[in-house]
């Protein structure tokens, strides 16, 4: 275990079992369909990577990055999108995929964007879901674990960009806050 980890919530094999359980409930309901997926950059990399080799049928990938962090450790409360798609949405099914929901206004937004942008559906999937900190009434399609109101790091989950490569889920220490 990292030093700067108080305490391990999901460990390499709970993952990797949640995401196949993930992975075979979307190719379900999306089964004789396209898929976009959509990462959202960057804390959601490892997730959707993992997700993607779980799905069936036809599926393609884009990527879009959005903020409401910052350097912080609590959401700013703003949302900015800092990196556009590159694929045509409109009258496609788009699976948006996160790593964390927290206030939920970044998927929230994500959504309505790709809704108005002419999306013939839009599901969301989070990794985790901060659900004593939601702030609007949107909630996603998928997720993958509820955790408590602390801040966690690994499996692509970071604090100013480290710790992003641990292969769990850790709550990190508040010390290491710096």
């Amino acid at each position: 275990m990292h030093p700067d980890v108080k305490e391990i919530l999901f460990d390499e094999d709970q993952i990797a079992a949640r995401v196949a359980e993930l992975g075979r409930q979307i190719s379900e309901d999306y089964a004789g369909q396209e898929v976009l997926v959509v990462c959202v950059l960057n804390g959601a990399m490892p997730f959707t990577a993992d997700l993607l080799r779980k799905l069936d049928g036809q599926v393609c990938l884009d990527t879009i990055a959005a903020s409401s962090y910052g350097s912080g450790t609590i959401s700013s409360g703003t949302v900015k999108i800092t990196k556009e798609l590159k694929t045509d949405i409109v009258g496609r099914n788009v699976l948006l995929v996160d790593d964390v929901f927290d206030t939920g206004l970044t998927m929230s937004l994500l959504v309505q964007t790709l809704q108005a942008r002419g999306a013939k559906s839009v599901k969301s999937c989070v990794f985790l879901d901060k659900t004593a900190r939601h702030s609007v009434a949107y909630r996603p399609d998928y997720v993958g674990y509820e955790i408590p109101d602390a801040f966690v790091i690994g499996y692509g989950l970071d604090y100013n960009e480290q710790y992003r490569q641990l292969p769990y889920v850790g709550i990190i220490k508040p010390e290491a806050v710096r």
